[in-house]
């Protein structure tokens, strides 16, 4: 004689029934999370400093700027009292480009601008120089937990002949600026303003 299984179907889909309510209660179940989206942030500062109206009759070449870590991303960098000695970054909030080459080319726009030198190139231009600018970035980071929060840069500038690569000015450009609101584009405006006076201050050094 065959013997007769006898199937717990309907205890079975009792417990299921009363166990769905739950599992489509927990986070992530039963229903599409909303989806984060990266921001993107341009770097594009103001020019302070108008034409000198007598630039030097030279070729100035604006070399690509170093950067370690963190900095020579497109990551935007933090970081907090807490932890001082830690640098982080945020997870959805980037630049358009890594902050060493939208400095380098705030730099080239800026002495443009102020005719600093007749001719200013860049490396994909292949043109002779007469002297060379370049440098790292050593620090530009958003410090959200100070008070008042604020946006902090550091740069390392040097000033080369292009002839036997002698030094003629080296100096470390750095400041600070307060972040006027709590949100990611209030940051993005202050590190505009900073960069934008760094710049200022790199073109008063380079004129006559």
């Amino acid at each position: 004689m065959v013997p007769v299984i006898r199937w717990k179907a309907p205890a079975l889909l009792w417990r299921a029934a009363m166990l769905l309510p739950l599992v489509l209660s927990i986070p992530g179940c039963g229903s599409p999370q909303p989806i984060r989206t990266d921001r993107f942030y341009r770097l594009e500062p103001a020019v302070l400093e108008g034409p000198s109206g007598h630039p030097a009759p030279v070729v100035l070449l604006v070399n690509n700027l170093a950067a370690r870590g963190f900095l020579g991303g497109r990551a935007i960098v933090f970081r907090t009292r807490e932890q001082p000695l830690v640098a982080q970054r945020y997870e959805d909030l980037l630049w358009e480009d890594p902050p060493t080459r939208s400095l380098a080319q705030a730099l080239v726009a800026a002495i443009r601008e102020a005719e600093v030198v007749e001719v200013v190139v860049v490396p994909t231009d292949r043109a002779r120089f007469d002297l060379m600018l370049g440098g790292e970035v050593e620090q530009f980071e958003h410090l959200p937990t100070d008070a008042p929060p604020r946006v902090a840069a550091s740069i390392n500038l040097s000033l080369v002949r292009a002839g036997d690569r002698s030094t003629l000015a080296s100096r470390r450009y750095s400041g600070e600026e307060p972040v006027l609101g709590d949100t990611p584009d209030a940051m993005a405006e202050a590190f505009n303003r900073l960069t934008a006076r760094l710049m200022a201050e790199v073109v008063r050094d380079l004129q006559p």
